[in-house]
């Protein structure tokens, strides 16, 4: 049993597992419509095209659900950087190079990077304002 609340799946044990597939079926979606229809894939345009339209889906309440990195919950933090992955293999003159390449070129971090940080700032602004 789950309730929907401001776009963010809560079932009644407190497992985020459904609100997560349905951000990383979300950003697919929008992965394969920019496929698609958006003809010029350099990297300027595809790098401002992730930050505004898929890293939004992956990153909504992020500080409520981010998947603590434990025995069982690997497979879904891979499934989130996997929706990266492969939105960074669709930009031109970058799309062989590997993972971590590509984030340099982008000059972006993993997501798992991002949420650690997050959570720091957080953690930051509770303890110190």
């Amino acid at each position: 049993m789950s309730e929907t609340d401001l776009g963010l799946i809560t079932t009644f044990d407190l497992k985020w597992v459904e609100n997560i597939k349905k951000c990383i079926k979300e950003a697919n979606k929008m992965i394969a419509w920019i496929t698609r229809n958006i003809i010029v894939k350099d990297i300027y345009v595809m790098k401002n095209i992730y930050k505004t339209l898929i890293r939004p889906k992956l990153e909504y309440c992020v500080q409520i659900w981010n998947p603590a990195a434990a025995h069982g919950n690997w497979s879904i933090i891979l499934e989130l950087e996997a929706v990266q992955r492969r939105f960074t293999r669709l930009i031109n003159n970058i799309g062989t190079l590997s993972y971590s390449q590509r984030l340099e070129k982008l000059n972006i971090t993993t997501l798992a990077e991002r949420r650690i940080r997050g959570d720091l700032i957080e953690t930051f602004k509770i303890m110190f304002s």
